[in-house]
């Protein structure tokens, strides 16, 4: 067959067989091929032109169009438009934009604004601004110096300088910095230069020693400037190439991804080309100093240059960051992720947050098959279609997630924000609620633009259950059945819920406690909280109709199920590398019947 014939897709799809259980971002299909390709789910962000942080909206001109959204109708056999993207552009005042845009992002849950007068040292330029009540008020626009000024100490100076020089001039140790003078900064190991910049060196206390404290004396720094003006003097071809992959894969990196303050974590990793490209020139400096002491004795310069550098760069840097560089013998990911699911009921589903505690688990189900019957559900994965549409399939031991909207529901440019409306105050019941939402009648959509958009009555829900039977199930352990509830009734905060939000209630509705549901943690769902009816079970917090108060209740984390807890965490869990640890009982005769610290593990060395 042609490759435009439908024999060849037919032949394709016999191929391709059943869906990967993790299949991020799903391109199958040419239009969620390029969206992958053009990197979507990242948002956009200004680059050559754009506004500060603090941009108002353009008075006259607002919101401009956006290109259309598609997906593949597989019924159609063709692509169809979800969302038109009418008016969905922000435009800002012009008087507040500049070319060259550092600082404009305005997210006030991650402190942007904060970080960037911190670190741009912001006065600025007063202008006044009419706002959205109609009132006059002044707005303080950053100058083009402190936008610079914010470039160069913190995009290139805190994230990317700080990066290199813990390669080749030394490393304060490895915990996360943001600019103090404690964690994370480059050092030389030359008290002259350290003491300076981050004070006496000599005497830290034990608190603040760190394996990574690794002291490299600048010496690659200086063997790779010299191999750069080597290889400038007698190849200038060869060294516009390398000083070409050194900008590319570093400070252009920079320039493009226009870094906001208050990463979640160190980026050293996205800047490893360049230095590669400078290893190169460490390797020319080898060839630069035989170069320059040949004439004194050329037999031996370069058996005694090699020896010498060998010693003074790799040798030294091998001595310093070897022990913080050894993964052997650290097994506490892994493990991490094992008691996570160990701590699960069978056929359980367990939402966690984000990569950090989600890519954990997902290897110790793929490459070690551990606890495949438990369902991982990312919660902040879910606001893109393609994952809550995997959610709809068995992977595994683990059975489909139940929802009320369907598959096209949940497609691209479909339910991305359901708005409230405000139209009933009573508690009604969350099943009621998403039924409301999925329905085609069109009273229960606000049309805005081109869209209508589905809409949420009221805040107050509840999921009434068969209290009767939650401890006969096994929904609840039998010591907490004097707190079993009726209904589970909890409040919605935003006045818009989007796609993960919908997910998240659309499962609890259909579930209604069939299978057992736990968290991560509680308190990352910020659009409701459950914490009221969550338990602590070992590492993950279940959730179930009972009230959590008295427990050793924390507010927005939940209680604690401590003989659940001591057993999980005495009998099931891993703590690291076997062979090194034995366990120091808690003897239940001691009296200890909720969890210290939130824990009831203890060991000690063997």
């Amino acid at each position: 067959p042609t490759l435009a014939s439908p024999e060849f897709f037919a032949a394709v799809q016999r191929a391709k067989g059943p869906d990967t259980p993790i299949n991020e971002n799903d391109p199958s299909d040419a239009v969620s091929l390029l969206s992958y390709l053009n990197r979507d789910q990242y948002g956009t962000w200004p680059v050559v032109y754009g506004q500060y942080y603090n941009a108002p909206l353009d008075r006259e001109n607002p919101y401009s169009d956006g290109t259309p959204l598609y997906v593949k109708d597989k019924q159609k056999g063709k692509y169809s438009m979800t969302d038109e993207r009418k008016n969905t552009i922000p435009n800002f005042d012009p008087r507040f934009c500049t070319i060259f845009p550092r600082m404009w992002s305005s997210d006030p849950e991650h402190q942007h604004p904060q970080m960037y007068k911190s670190w741009g040292e912001i006065k600025g330029i007063p202008i006044d601004v009419t706002n959205e009540d109609g009132k006059t008020e002044t707005l303080y626009k950053p100058t083009f110096i402190e936008n610079v000024r914010f470039f160069i100490s913190y995009q290139i100076g805190h994230m990317y300088m700080r990066y290199f020089l813990w390669n080749f001039a030394g490393r304060q140790n490895d915990t996360q910095g943001e600019g103090g003078i404690r964690n994370g900064n480059w050092i030389s190991g030359i008290p002259a230069i350290d003491n300076i910049r981050l004070g006496n060196q000599t005497t830290l206390p034990d608190s603040m020693k760190n394996a990574a404290h690794n002291k490299f004396y600048l010496l690659p720094l200086i063997l790779g400037l010299i191999g750069m003006y080597f290889q400038l003097r007698k190849h200038t071809d060869g060294f516009l190439v390398v000083m070409l992959l050194f900008f590319m894969t570093g400070i252009a990196i920079v320039l493009y991804l226009n870094i906001t303050p208050n990463q979640p974590r160190e980026r050293d990793y996205a800047f490893a080309g360049s230095f590669y490209a400078f290893a190169i020139w460490i390797g020319f400096g080898v060839m630069g100093l035989w170069d320059l002491v040949k004439k004194y004795n050329e037999k031996y310069t370069p058996v005694i240059i090699t020896l010498v550098c060998l010693f003074l760069v790799p040798g030294i840097m091998a001595k310093e960051g070897w022990n913080d560089h050894d993964r052997s013998g650290k097994y506490a990911t892994r493990d991490f992720a094992v008691n996570y699911l160990n701590s699960c009921a069978p056929n359980a589903i367990l939402i966690t947050n984000g990569d950090n505690d989600t890519f954990p688990l997902w290897y110790a189900q793929e490459v070690e098959g551990i606890r495949t019957d438990v369902r991982v559900v990312n919660f902040t994965l879910s606001s893109g279609e393609w994952y809550v549409h995997q959610l709809m399939r068995r992977i595994y031991q683990s059975d489909a997630l139940p929802f009320t909207l369907s598959y096209n529901q949940y497609n691209k440019g479909v339910n991305e924000a359901v708005l409230y409306s405000g139209a009933i105050k009573e508690r009604v019941e969350l099943q009621d609620l998403i039924d409301y939402i999925a329905s085609d009648d069109p009273s229960s959509k606000y049309q805005a633009a081109s869209r209508n958009l589905a809409m949420y009555p009221t805040k107050n829900v509840k999921i009434s259950v068969d209290s009767a039977s939650m401890v006969k199930n096994g929904m609840v352990p039998p010591q907490f059945a004097g707190k079993v509830v009726s209904s589970v009734e909890f409040d919605i905060k935003p006045n818009t819920l989007y796609k993960n939000d919908l997910m998240l209630l659309d499962f609890l509705a259909k579930n209604k406690f069939k299978r057992p549901v736990y968290f991560s943690n509680p308190a990352s769902i910020k659009s409701f909280d459950l914490s009221r009816y969550c338990f602590m079970e070992g590492f993950v917090y279940r959730f179930m109709p009972a009230n959590a108060e008295g427990s050793d209740f924390y507010k927005r984390i939940g209680g604690v199920n401590a003989e659940s807890s001591y057993d999980i965490l005495m009998n099931k869990c891993k703590w690291g590398k076997w062979p090194m640890l034995r366990y120091t009982s808690i003897p239940k005769a001691s009296g200890i019947r909720s969890c210290p610290s939130r824990t009831l593990c203890a060991w000690q060395a063997a």
